[in-house]
Order: structure tokens, then C-alpha cells, then sequence
């Protein structure tokens, strides 16, 4: 066995786990294919290069990527530090000068006595060491085909189409009603009935809504015929979505004692019923377009999204099948993954993985039980999302509110449910860490 952590992948995810472990004593490897072997988004050779967005999200500390960013800088990550380094205005988000970002990150860990950076193509996972996959969502094809041998190819997907999440406080539970399609499997979706007047109008609107155009290395990435984007089905005719998504099959409404002409259903997306998912609404229309038209759906007209849908090119592994709550794959404990591989979205929720991944590797490289935090934390709620979630319906997931377990006792206040719960967060966090040996 090698006497250091192998890391492959120089993004966000890469990174933070090279520093993490690193900073905990390990020598590190990093494998880094740029720019020998460029990519069809990267533009430079740099590590951590954002190649969308600059800005890493919220950092309002009322906020569920907020208290993210505040649990990563309690645990000294490098990711926030140099954002919080090179920021530049845009109100309460953290955007940055993404040069300067990605340039002092490089700087940072090419410096590091502990780190060795090796800038080559990793086509194969190496069995003989403690080891770290972060190439998230354009892994190149060898490494892919190696990944899909180690996780038993039917767990790695290639395209992501992911639908979305509302608050559960946000639903109107007078118009919705609660049953399953001929009441097989008890009373498990919320239903958004639709009057024929409405669907057409829902139809009409949605056909001529907004849509994000595809990236080029996305144009001939094919979609999943069981997956496909509302808008796309819809396409083949007005009625299409009602042999899909939108049946009203066996959903008598209860409240009128007659079948809708269209029902929009809700799933459940944890155990404690504090968000929903829109069952088939993977979308590829815009943000806001998303949150127009979805709010003219019964019942979802104060709709507060969680999560917006989106279809685009990524790779990532059906986690709850595969990760225990370390990030080791189950049938290889030296094996760790990070990062948007683990089926989590953004920047600073990569990174945040990456820093778990790095943290677990140098202590299991040295012996020491691995950790997880809390899930009452921003960290531990998306770690036992990914680890835990329906195998079946899993899909990657940004942080937010509805993956945090409720309060003991129930705060109607928004504001004040969300302040207690950040308060709680940190609590357990700062204890998780003493605990941990990790302050």
C-alpha cells in the first residue's frame, strides 16, 4: 500500500480534498489531466477553474448555502478562504475574480510541502492506495469506463435531468390532495388536480416559455426516452403529457368526488416531508421561467423552489447504492469519491464533499476512524441525502432547508425556524469538530 493519498481531479471537489488531507498530515498526489488534455468547457490549465458561473451562491447566514460556507470555514477550507480572498461585488452572493481564484488555489497547493501535483490523464482507479475520485461531470472517457468496472456500470449515469423541489410549507394543502394511483401504496403523493381550462393554459404557456439553449459538447448528448424533459414530450402534442407525467388515471379528487383532467403529483423527497419533488418535471426551461409557469399549477401558486429543474451532461454515481457515509464505496473502503460525483450541485457543495473525502482518506491513511458529520448540519444533511436517499429516484441536489431534519417543536415563523435551525447547525458542528479532534 502507497503511503499517500492519491487524488484524481483538480476541480473544486480535487482540491479542497488535496488541502484537507494535506493539512491533516497526509502526502498527497494530485492527478490533474489539464491542460495536457484539455476539456470541452476548461479554458486554462489552473486548478479549481470555475467554468460557469463565478459566483459560489448565498452567503447569507440565514440560509442553508450560507451556513454551508460557514461550517467550510470553521473546518480552515481553502476553497472559501481565497473566494472570501478575491471576492467582487454582487450583493450577498460570494462572486469572485474566477482568474485570481483559480490562481491562488494553484499557488497555494503547488506550495504545500505535502502535496506533489502530477499534470497526466488517469485513465484506471488504482487498487494499491488510499485513493480520492473528483473529475466530476466531464470525466474523461477512459476514467469513465474505468468507473463504470468499479461501480458496476448500471450505477454511473451520464446525463442528469433532475426535477424540482419545493418547500413543503409553501404547498397549498387546501386545493392538493393525498392519494396514490388507485390507492395502491397508501396515501403517499400530494396531487395538484388540473381542470381542463387549466392544463391548456399551463400547456400553452410552458410551449412558449424561455428554455437554456444547450452548451456545444452538450448538443449530442442524447436525452432518455424515460426521462425526458417536459417540454421536449410535450413537443409530440398537447395530450402527450397526459400518458405521462401529468395521468390523472385513477386519481379521484376527493374534495369533488371526480378524476381531474390532468394531475401534476408530488413525492415526498425525504422522511420528515419537508420538501417535495415534482415527479417527471425535469425541465431545461430558464429559472424564472420555471418559477412562472410551475406556480400556475394548483396548489403550487406560493410555490417556494428548493431546487429548480435542469437537463444537462454530467456524470455522477448512484451514491445511495454505492457510498457509505464516509464517501469509501462500499466494496472498496480505500476508495473514496468527491465532489459532483456524489450526486451533489454547485460549487460550494462539490468542494464541501471534496473536504470530507480529504479529511476521511488521511485519517483512514493513518488509522484514525473516519468521521461524518451530524446530519442536523449543512455538511451532514447533504452527506445523508446522498448515502441514503431512494436509490430508484435519486438525483443530485444542492443544499438547502428540506434536507435538514425538523425542529423538536414546530416554529411556524419562517425566518425564526430557519435562524434556530443555523443555530442548531453550528452548535453541533463546533461539537462535531471538538469531538472529532478536528478544532
Amino acid at each position: 500500500m502507497r503511503d499517500d493519498v492519491v487524488i484524481i481531479g483538480g476541480g473544486l471537489a480535487g482540491s479542497e480534498a488535496a488541502w484537507q488531507a494535506a493539512s491533516s498530515g497526509a502526502r498527497v498526489t494530485l492527478h490533474e489531466m489539464r491542460p495536457k488534455e484539455p476539456t470541452k468547457a476548461h479554458k486554462t490549465g489552473f486548478l479549481a477553474e470555475l467554468v460557469c458561473s463565478n459566483s459560489l451562491g448565498s452567503t447569507d447566514g440565514g440560509s442553508a448555502p450560507g451556513l454551508l460556507k460557514e461550517e467550510m470555514r470553521r473546518l480552515n477550507s481553502l476553497v472559501i478562504r481565497v473566494a472570501d480572498e478575491v471576492r467582487v461585488p454582487a450583493g450577498s452572493a460570494l462572486a469572485v475574480d474566477r482568474d485570481q481564484f483559480s490562481q491562488k488555489i494553484t499557488q497555494t497547493l503547488e506550495s504545500h510541502p505535502n502535496i506533489r501535483i502530477l499534470r497526466e490523464e488517469i485513465a484506471d482507479v488504482p487498487a494499491d492506495c488510499v485513493c480520492i475520485i473528483a473529475t466530476g461531470p466531464l470525466t474523461s472517457d477512459k476514467l469513465a469506463a474505468a468507473i463504470h468496472r468499479l461501480t458496476q456500470s448500471k450505477h454511473l449515469y451520464f446525463f442528469d435531468a433532475i426535477s424540482p423541489i419545493i418547500d413543503a410549507d409553501s404547498i397549498n394543502m387546501d386545493i392538493v390532495f393525498r392519494a396514490s394511483r388507485y390507492d395502491k401504496g397508501g396515501a403517499d403523493y400530494l396531487n395538484c388536480p388540473m381542470d381542463e381550462p387549466t392544463f391548456n393554459a399551463f400547456y400553452d404557456t410552458m410551449m412558449a416559455a424561455e428554455k437554456v439553449p444547450p452548451k456545444e459538447f452538450e448538443k449530442n448528448t442524447p436525452y432518455f426516452e424515460s426521462c425526458l424533459p417536459l417540454e421536449v414530450m410535450a413537443e409530440r402534442g398537447r395530450q402527450t403529457m397526459l400518458f405521462g407525467p401529468l395521468k390523472p388515471v385513477g386519481l379521484d379528487d376527493p374534495k369533488t368526488g371526480t378524476r381531474p383532467h390532468a394531475v401534476v403529483q408530488l413525492r415526498a423527497e425525504n422522511r420528515h416531508g419537508t420538501c417535495y419533488n415534482m415527479v417527471g418535471f425535469q425541465t431545461k426551461l430558464t429559472y424564472g421561467e420555471q418559477k412562472r409557469v410551475f406556480r400556475m399549477i394548483p396548489g403550487l401558486e406560493q410555490a417556494e423552489f428548493l431546487r429548480y429543474g435542469s437537463v444537462h451532461r454530467n456524470t455522477f454515481i448512484n451514491s445511495p447504492e454505492l457510498l457509505r457515509n464516509t464517501l469509501q464505496l462500499k466494496t472498496r473502503g480505500t476508495a473514496f469519491f468527491a465532489g459532483q460525483l456524489v450526486g451533489v450541485e454547485g460549487y460550494t457543495e462539490s468542494a464541501a464533499m471534496g473536504g470530507l473525502a480529504g479529511l476521511n482518506a488521511a485519517r483512514g491513511l493513518a488509522n484514525l476512524p473516519l468521521v461524518t458529520p451530524p446530519p442536523t448540519t449543512a455538511h451532514g444533511a447533504l452527506l445523508n441525502y446522498i448515502t441514503t436517499a431512494e436509490p430508484k429516484h435519486f438525483q443530485p441536489i444542492n443544499t438547502n432547508f428540506g434536507l435538514f431534519p425538523p425542529l423538536q417543536d414546530r416554529v411556524r415563523d419562517k425566518e425564526q425556524k430557519r435562524a434556530r435551525i443555523v443555530q442548531r447547525a453550528l452548535e453541533d458542528f463546533d461539537g462535531w469538530r471538538k469531538t472529532s479532534g478536528l478544532s
